[in-house]
């Protein structure tokens, strides 16, 4: 390899190197507070903000059918049409 690859690699890898940082996240100085959702007393908090409620993340049931189950007769399960 060339000096000026080895140069290259080396400023690459001080990039990548930099994009793992590890620190919180915190407000421009200057910049307006985040706006209160309507009907909030409060504005929402950045773990709130940054947590899945159940509908966005619902939870996984992973059991399996242990035994065949008669299935209850559904009014709606309908043929379709034609």
């Amino acid at each position: 390899m060339t000096k000026r690859h080895l140069a290259a690699s080396a400023a690459l890898l001080a990039l990548l190197a930099a994009c793992g940082s590890k620190v919180d996240l915190k407000p421009v100085a200057g910049q307006p507070a985040p706006a209160v959702p309507v009907g909030a007393t409060r504005a929402p908090t950045t773990e709130e903000l940054t947590t899945p409620d159940a509908q966005a993340r619902p939870a996984r049931s992973d059991e399996l059918l242990k035994r065949s189950e008669q299935r209850q007769p559904d009014d709606f399960d309908l043929p379709p049409p034609g």
